[in-house]
């Protein structure tokens, strides 16, 4: 590899940083000892900005490019966002079905609070679905729980790699 350019991150293979490299782990560095990389850095990763700055955290983390999406979404430089995990709310939900339970032991009962569906032998029990229908609790065993309230993966499929960054070189020129 040619030189690099201070500040400039590679991915590597292995375990370890190479020589004048550093791991991106959000590391707090001095700035009197690496004031080259801190004029290029400043505080976007974190730091007091008058003794320490950070190199960027790559770790667990999909860099993205810098800039305005073709969605309008502004991505400035150092933004961290995301999360690794996510817990559905009601709205993000498809539409599915529950299953119903019922019990084949005879009715006791004329009211369907804390009860299942039994059996009725020859009496009807649905009504016209025109009616005003009523709200009352009934047994939690009557349908089905979907769901756990248990955050899922959101991940999208991943090789880790390490990210370094470069501690010394060329110091990279605007023009």
């Amino acid at each position: 590899m040619a030189q690099a350019f201070l500040g400039q991150i590679m991915l590597t293979p292995y375990n370890f940083a190479p020589k004048n490299f550093a791991q991106c782990n959000g590391q707090t560095m001095s700035i009197s000892q690496n004031q080259a990389l801190f004029s290029l850095l400043g505080v976007t990763y974190g730091g007091n900005g008058s003794t320490t700055f950070m190199l960027p955290n790559l770790q667990s983390r999909t860099p993205i490019g810098m800039g305005t999406a073709p969605s309008g979404s502004m991505y400035p430089i150092g933004q961290v966002a995301g999360t690794e995990n996510v817990s559905l709310i009601n709205s993000q939900v498809p539409p599915h079905m529950h299953v119903a339970a019922y019990s084949t032991a005879s009715a006791a009962a004329r009211s369907p609070a804390n009860g299942l569906y039994g059996n009725t032998g020859s009496t009807s029990i649905y009504a016209n679905a025109g009616g005003a229908p009523q709200q009352v609790l009934l047994n939690q065993a009557t349908v089905s729980q979907g769901g756990g309230n248990q955050p899922h993966p959101n991940l999208q499929p991943y090789l880790a790699l390490n990210f370094c960054i470069a501690l010394n070189g060329i110091f990279p020129s605007r023009n």
